[in-house]
């Protein structure tokens, strides 16, 4: 009993050092409970995400480790293409980068595939942020 109770000590310290070396997570001082509660529900959401890499990892690819992983696939961004139409309208089309041969290895290796390209859609010009449109033609 008493065995099982510092083995379960020791990975609850391993999970605290998890989410404050791999995860970035760092004491935030909320005043509001409702936002306590809120931060503590992501970090454990971020910490199981973890172990759930963690454990897809090890059969297909020993070595690397969750960080190692989301630092490759973090060049993987989704982006707007904003077009404007004849009558002042905007195209926006929400778009993700092509992964790099090594990102797709590495998805094929964890069996995860990305989505397919979300449809386009069409805004009014009044609609559209300045940050989605970076370079008017």
């Amino acid at each position: 009993m008493l065995w099982e109770l510092y083995i379960l000590l020791t990975q609850i310290e391993a999970a605290f050092k998890t989410l404050k070396s791999e995860l970035g997570l760092r004491p935030i001082y909320h005043q509001v409970e409702k936002r306590v509660e809120a931060h503590i529900f992501v970090a454990f959401l971020a910490y199981a995400l973890s172990i759930t890499l963690r454990h897809r990892l090890a059969p297909c690819a020993p070595g690397l480790t969750p960080r190692a992983v989301l630092e490759k696939l973090a060049t993987i961004q989704m982006l707007d293409v904003c077009l404007p139409t004849t009558d002042g309208r905007w195209l926006i089309m929400p778009r993700y980068t092509q992964p790099e041969p090594e990102q797709m290895l590495l998805l094929h290796q964890l069996h995860l595939s990305l989505p397919s390209q979300p449809p386009p859609r069409i805004k009014p010009a009044e609609t559209v942020t300045d940050h989605q449109v970076q370079l008017k033609m």
